[in-house]
């Protein structure tokens, strides 16, 4: 028996074996099955149809060209480790390929699953809309999905994925135990916040101006240093709070209350700030961008159910330290000017004046005397105004979930028609990133 012909043969079988499994990669529209309201964006859909097509066409050209390869080298008499290298460079190409088919298959197939696929679209358009900052960068899509797991994740757009690749759209993973009520406003805005963050570059701008501050900050230098390490998950949480308000901090609150030594636990390779810490600048935060005495009334909330007496040592010096430069970090912050902003501000362009706590409580008032109202309002407006009144006490856990529910399949159902009256030809183009406009 010719050892190196049979070991030929059989890697010209294992190479048309992965040609046949190539060909059963089929376009999700294909046979993922779901009520139009539940369908991602058509910017979304396409974006991820057209790079995995792209894949597939690139990874079986290069299986045409190793089947080509192989049959001069078996006529050659060359060596089966050698042909069996390069085979196992193709199937470790084709691997990568199938582990990103996947990461698409898990946000498409859950929209089948009843009232889940249209709470998913629902939660697709109010992410577009929490993105959404026009004049100063092009949103990607946005597709959600759920898992189990305590917090969210993004898979942000143009990002490299496992393997290679860059990735079409942003992926934002919801954890099922978020999804009660106004809560998972904050958890999804702040994911949404660390794609707007790469869009704008904010930072590497702003690591070069806290690095700044370091040099001339003397003992507080290590504070200084903290917020360096954390800025990532910091901005993002910024922008949870420019979005949706004080929801933002309650939402925090109900992720990060944990045992005591976890929301106190100072870990040097964590880019969060620790738990007690974040509630505290998150409060922070929301006080500089909408005065109102509720913030000062959450840190005390939150202050007293982990009272911070008892810790001692070098973790409450860092504790204190972090306390009293938290002011002159959040000024840093708000008024941050990164070149991408072109000389605005981040605090002067998230259009914080109709997100006061004064505007969003007038607002609910307005909306119990007129419910039709709210379903003019874009998802952030109204995300925010139910945070309000449930931080006012207006609105019972149980009515918050139902409202909760309703808009989100409105705001799936309202898109779904819309796209189909603009694929009939009588209706208008929807904007990139399937952005919710509605009726004022």
């Amino acid at each position: 028996m010719d050892t190196a012909l049979v070991a030929g043969w059989l890697l010209d079988q294992e190479a048309r074996a992965l040609l046949t499994r190539l060909d059963r990669v089929r376009p999700f529209v294909l046979f993922e099955t779901m009520v139009p309201a539940a369908a991602p964006s058509a910017s979304a859909s396409a974006a991820i149809h057209t790079y995995l097509a792209r894949m597939a066409r690139r990874l079986r050209q290069m299986v045409f060209s190793f089947l080509s390869w192989l049959h001069e080298q078996r006529e050659r008499g060359a060596p089966p480790a050698l042909m069996q290298r390069r085979f196992t460079l193709i199937r470790l190409r084709f691997n990568v390929m199938m582990s990103q088919f996947d990461i698409f298959a898990d946000v498409i197939t859950q929209r089948s699953e009843y009232e889940t696929g249209v709470w998913l679209a629902g939660l697709d358009l109010f992410a577009a809309d929490a993105l959404t900052l026009p004049g100063y960068y092009e949103a990607p899509a946005v597709v959600c999905y759920i898992d189990r797991g305590h917090g969210a994740a993004i898979r942000r757009a143009r990002t490299r994925l496992p393997g290679g690749g860059d990735n079409p759209v942003a992926v934002i993973r919801v954890p099922r135990e978020r999804m009660v009520g106004s809560g998972i406003a904050s958890s999804l805005v702040h994911e949404v916040g660390h794609q707007a963050a790469a869009l704008l570059d904010l930072v590497t701008s702003l690591r070069t101006e806290l690095r700044k501050r370091q040099r001339t900050a003397g003992a507080e230098g290590g504070a200084w240093r903290m917020y360096d390490r954390w800025i990532s998950e910091i901005v993002a949480d910024f922008w949870s709070v420019a979005r949706v308000g004080i929801a933002s901090t309650m939402g925090l609150i109900a992720v990060v209350s944990l045992p005591r030594a976890f929301v106190f636990r100072v870990s040097p390779d964590d880019p969060h700030p620790f738990p007690w810490f974040r509630v505290m600048l998150s409060a922070r935060i929301g006080s500089v961008l909408y005065p109102n005495p509720q913030w000062e009334r959450i840190a005390a909330i939150w202050a007293s159910l982990y009272p911070l007496e008892p810790e001692r040592g070098e973790k409450r010096q860092v504790i204190d330290a972090l306390l009293a430069t938290m002011d002159s970090f959040v000024a840093l912050l708000l008024n941050h000017r990164p070149p991408s902003l072109r000389g605005n501000s981040l605090s002067a362009v998230m259009r914080t004046a109709e997100r006061t706590p004064a505007a969003l409580t007038a607002l609910w008032r307005s909306w119990q005397q007129r419910p039709q109202d709210a379903r003019r309002a874009s998802p952030t407006i109204l995300f925010a105004t139910i945070g309000q009144a449930r931080a006012n006490g207006e609105i019972t856990p149980e009515r918050e979930s139902e409202l909760v529910r309703q808009h989100l399949a409105h705001w799936a159902v309202k898109d779904a028609l819309r796209a189909s009256s603009a694929r009939a030809g009588t209706g208008v183009d929807q904007p990139p990133g399937r952005r919710l406009q509605l009726e004022r």
